[in-house]
């Protein structure tokens, strides 16, 4: 995952998550609002691996940002772990969602 330069983000690899299923990490947040780009990206610290059935959680105001620019925000995001029940479900899930891309077929001829 690529590192933003943004004031504050070497803070982010800094941190240390604790042993514990929820926890509070700083985050940034990367919006993009033009015509080329259209998303929000959230970048924890790299000393947080997420796993199959984790949640993140972002804190603070709604972001609204003019078309045409991007812009950083440093916040707070609760993550939770999800438990080993919670894992297994999810990957199985996850499984059937990714065998749905399978079942496209490709006709020699033309569809009429």
């Amino acid at each position: 995952m690529a590192t933003l330069a943004a004031k504050g983000s070497a803070d982010l690899n800094r941190f240390t998550p604790p042993d514990t299923r929820v926890f509070d990490a700083p985050c940034t947040i990367t919006v993009e609002q033009s015509s080329l780009h259209f998303h929000a990206h959230v970048e924890l610290p790299e000393t947080i691996t997420m796993e199959p059935g984790d949640k993140v959680r972002v804190h603070g105001a709604p972001i609204s940002i003019p078309f045409g620019s991007r812009e950083v925000f440093n916040r707070t995001a609760t993550v939770t772990r999800a438990g080993p029940v919670m894992r297994v479900l999810t990957k199985f899930a996850a499984y059937f969602d990714l065998a749905e891309l399978y079942e496209v077929s490709f006709n020699a001829g033309r569809i009429k």
